[in-house]
């Protein structure tokens, strides 16, 4: 009696591709396998040894119209088992509906409604202008370096013609959906001390210790500003303010010896609307205020800030908006806390969408016990179903002749 992309939904939550070793083959293999039943073309492409990006195409009627881009992740991240009600492979369903499973909502649930929402679209006979591609891309809990972002830049990409993408979101708790226009620029910076060594009982100057400790103050009353301007203004969300963590301290050989270097690692994450240049001054006096032999590097530093157009004027929005209002789904636009795949293409200059039709559903994305209710997830089906027609059938714009 079970639905049967509910089925389709679980068979695919049972393929283990969790970090550090996923089962990228049999993903492709499964995908591969739907793509074919439902007629669309299949293409595969190894951006390295062994990571494969899988392209689904159902083509449009006019191929030289920018296409509609699908993508999604087929890697989730690891569990600690002890602390889930269900094995976290199962996808075990209970009595509610509720489906337990890592990626239930990151991110194999919007992995089949895209792909059950043009089973159903071609199923009622439709066909449309525009070419839908689905991409489905490895590596993406890992920062997506040999997935989305490598592969933006090969020729088989650009041959895809992109218009506008679609990419996942978060669940919201609420009535309302959350939709997400940019994402923070993720910044990992190491900041190095270099200080004078010597014996643990003597109050030795100059201490490599001494200077962390202000690096770290430093950093910190930053945090706990950003962290008030948040709470006070209940206007932001976590995506408008600069979040910074410190993850990770290092130093020392001996508990009676004094360390010539000690190590911090932050992780930053910098909203699009501040200045990049100004921020890494701010860090550099930080680090200048704290005493001589402070270095910092970086570990990952994104610069690009571009942002999705979420006005009425741009045509991607508007047939996107259209539809939400036509199904009277409320929406909230959000700046993407965190990192998704979206940034490679908006990098590439190509309008991109982050959005999951997951509402009044907790937040469990790298949780325990992540669960989708299959309402929700057959809700989302119709919900894409929607959107692929409006999107696909934006009429020609005025770079398109």
């Amino acid at each position: 009696s079970e639905n049967p992309s509910v089925t389709l939904f679980r068979e695919y939550l049972r393929i283990d591709t969790v970090h550090p070793k996923p089962d990228y083959d049999a993903a492709v293999r499964f995908l591969e396998r739907v793509g074919t039943e439902l007629g669309l073309a299949c293409q595969k492409v190894e951006v390295c040894q062994g990571r494969v990006v899988l392209i689904l195409t159902w083509q449009g009627t006019n191929p030289r119209l920018r296409s509609i881009l699908l993508n999604s992740h087929t890697d989730v991240v690891p569990v600690f088992e002890e602390h889930w009600t269900y094995p976290p492979f199962e996808a075990v369903k209970d009595s509610q509906g509720n489906i337990y499973a890592r990626g239930a909502q990151d991110m194999k649930c919007v992995s089949i409604q895209y792909l059950e929402a043009i089973r159903r679209l071609k199923t009622e006979g439709k066909s449309f202008a525009r070419t839908i591609h689905l991409t489905f891309v490895p590596d993406e809990e890992v920062g997506g370096h040999k997935g989305m972002e490598m592969f933006v830049q090969r020729p088989e990409f650009k041959a895809l013609n992109v218009g506008f993408a679609m990419d996942e979101g978060l669940a919201s708790p609420s009535d309302t959906f959350s939709v997400f226009y940019g994402e923070r620029s993720p910044w990992w910076i190491k900041v190095k001390c270099m200080g004078s060594p010597g014996h643990g009982s003597r109050f030795i100057s100059n201490t490599a210790a001494e200077k962390m400790h202000k690096v770290i103050n430093s950093f910190l009353a930053f945090r706990e500003s950003e962290k008030q301007r948040l709470k006070s203004d209940s206007s932001l969300t976590l995506g408008d303010v600069t979040s910074l963590n410190m993850t990770m301290l290092e130093g020392g050989v001996s508990f009676n010896v004094v360390p010539s270097e000690m190590a911090a690692s932050f992780d930053i994450r910098i909203p699009p609307t501040v200045d990049l240049k100004a921020f890494e001054e701010q860090v550099a006096t930080w680090c200048r205020g704290a005493g001589d032999g402070v270095t910092y590097e970086f570990h990952q530093k994104c610069m690009d800030q571009h942002i999705t157009s979420t006005e009425e004027s741009d045509p991607w929005w508007k047939a996107f908006s259209g539809v939400c209002r036509d199904m009277k789904l409320q929406l909230k636009l959000e700046i993407f806390p965190a990192a998704t795949d979206s940034r490679y293409i908006r990098a590439v200059r190509h309008p991109a969408i982050g959005f999951s039709p997951m509402n009044r559903t907790p937040v469990l994305l790298h949780d325990h016990n992540e669960f989708l209710n299959e309402q929700v997830f057959l809700r989302g089906i119709e919900i894409y179903a929607r959107l692929l027609t409006a999107l696909a059938t934006v009429p020609p714009l005025p770079a398109e002749g």
